[in-house]
């Protein structure tokens, strides 16, 4: 007990002196002045008048973190750079506005400010204290925090210590941000995952409508007569325009009005990629080598949606296994890509199963390749469905269960590209085939999984909008052709 307090209290006193050199280089009134420009709700009492009208799963998951009143709890959200974390502090920001909270009780800071940054979040705070906050509950937003020296410390402290503080906080490194929460002590915050946005969302900050006012679950079609299940389809195949320039664009709002493709290209190249792989990774982990690092994107942009096999990736790169694996779980960490497991390999060989990797938005790839004319290859194209379809189920159904694929042998018709296996038993099967002829044989994965599994709900993605119907023969448990469009559509 004597040593834990000793080592405290000297990192306290190193803390003290960090921030006692921090402050002869910004003054509190320069400080507070930076603050002020990033909190214009202080004089304007509004959080701007640009907020999307959209709000998406983030930020209701942090509302009602923020609301509850019986479990205390902060917030934070992970996800990619350009997904709208910012945008969501935003619209929380004027929601609580509208409420009635107290301006001067709204705190917003972004430690990707170097001036914020270098403060530390200790020093931030004390200005705001000092020069602007009055008591009673208080609303801090603190962006990109994993920036923040000693964020968790703090963090930590202000929630043992400011009862009526509620805090939402983000970051692009997820498991900094969950190693963070745990090494705070269980329970203190909640992390959420945002993915790049989906295809529902984009419609809904395009204006496009489908003249449906109510739609169904992806699961709920299971139990729709063929005559209904075929007009939400025909109704549906007016997004497949739209579908494309999603594909080709990605889910970053930002970027949703820029015509030029080669101009979002280049900057999710340079703010997305560059900035992901040459800074925040290689400052938030052990990363030696930030080009062998660039190296491995590449490679997974190159094979995505592919059975990865550490071998063959080793040989092609020459980089040690351990090293591939270990850089491979910091992209997986910086929120760049998505591993998929077999859910077919359980136990001692479930651990040694090759998974599946794809890139965290078709887009991306994409980007990173510089393919300025990705439509024009078929494979190409379906490699970026199949990237885009697992990004939708993965976001659907993730908290209630284990998104993955199954493979049950090493040729690619035991091959079932997506399996959803929820908590309550049941599971989902979908396999892709985005390309003109999407018929199956006998021997394809699902559709022996159609004899042999009747309780599941088997899918198939299919690429033109007029390719849909419900197929079964015999004893098999239906299959449903649903097009990607309509299928992320309703995910």
């Amino acid at each position: 007990m004597f040593s834990l307090c000793l080592q405290f209290s000297l990192k306290s006193c190193i803390l003290s002196r960090e921030m006692e050199s921090t402050k002869t280089i910004f003054n509190e009134t320069a400080l507070f002045g930076l603050m002020q420009q990033v909190n214009p709700w202080w004089k304007s009492n509004s959080a701007g008048s640009n907020l999307p009208g959209l709000k998406r799963q983030a930020f209701y998951d942090a509302l009602k973190t923020l609301q509850d009143t019986q479990l205390r709890r902060f917030a934070v959200l992970s996800g990619a750079r350009r997904v709208g974390k910012t945008t969501v502090m935003r619209q929380l920001i004027a929601h609580l506005l509208e409420e009635g909270v107290p301006a001067s009780n709204i705190l917003y800071i972004s430690f990707d400010n170097p001036i914020f940054k270098l403060s530390g979040l200790h020093t931030v705070l004390e200005v705001y204290r000092n020069t602007l906050y009055r008591g009673g509950p208080c609303y801090y937003f603190l962006d990109e925090i994993q920036y923040a020296e000693d964020w968790s410390l703090w963090v930590k402290t202000l929630y043992d210590h400011e009862p009526e503080l509620r805090l939402v906080a983000t970051g692009s490194a997820s498991p900094a941000l969950e190693r963070g929460a745990a090494d705070s002590g269980v329970g203190r915050w909640r992390v959420f995952r945002m993915p790049t946005m989906l295809f529902r969302e984009y419609c809904v900050l395009q204006s496009i409508s489908t003249d449906e006012n109510t739609l169904p679950a992806v699961q709920d079609l299971e139990s729709m007569p063929a005559s209904e299940f075929n007009r939400l389809m025909t109704q549906l195949s007016v997004l497949t325009p739209h579908w494309f320039h999603y594909l080709k664009q990605g889910g970053f709002p930002e970027l949703l009005k820029l015509q030029d493709e080669e101009t979002v290209l280049n900057i999710l190249q340079e703010d997305v990629v560059d900035k992901v792989l040459k800074r925040d990774v290689p400052a938030l982990f052990d990363v030696r080598n930030p080009i062998q690092l660039e190296k491995i994107f590449l490679y997974l942009c190159l094979h995505g949606g592919s059975v990865f096999n550490l071998d063959t990736m080793s040989s092609a790169l020459g980089t040690s296994k351990p090293t591939l694996s270990r850089y491979i779980s910091y992209l997986q960490d910086a929120n760049l890509i998505y591993i998929s497991r077999n859910l077919c390999a359980t136990g001692k060989k479930g651990l040694s199963a090759q998974p599946k990797i794809y890139v965290a938005d078709a887009a991306l790839s994409n980007a990173s390749l510089m393919r300025f004319a990705p439509m024009s290859s078929e494979t190409e194209l379906g490699i970026m469905a199949e990237t885009t379809v697992f990004k939708h189920f993965h976001a659907a159904f993730s908290r209630f269960g284990e998104v993955g694929f199954m493979r049950s042998g090493t040729k690619g018709k035991n091959e079932i590209d997506i399996a959803v296996e929820l908590r309550n038993g049941k599971r989902l099967l979908c396999e892709v085939k985005y390309r003109n002829d999407s018929e199956l044989s006998a021997q394809d994965a699902i559709i022996n999984s159609c004899r042999t599994e009747q309780q599941a709900f088997h899918i198939l993605a299919t690429k033109n909008p007029n390719d849909f119907g419900i197929r079964q023969t015999g004893e098999s448990a239906p299959l449903f052709r649903i097009p990607a469009a309509a299928l992320c559509y309703l995910l």
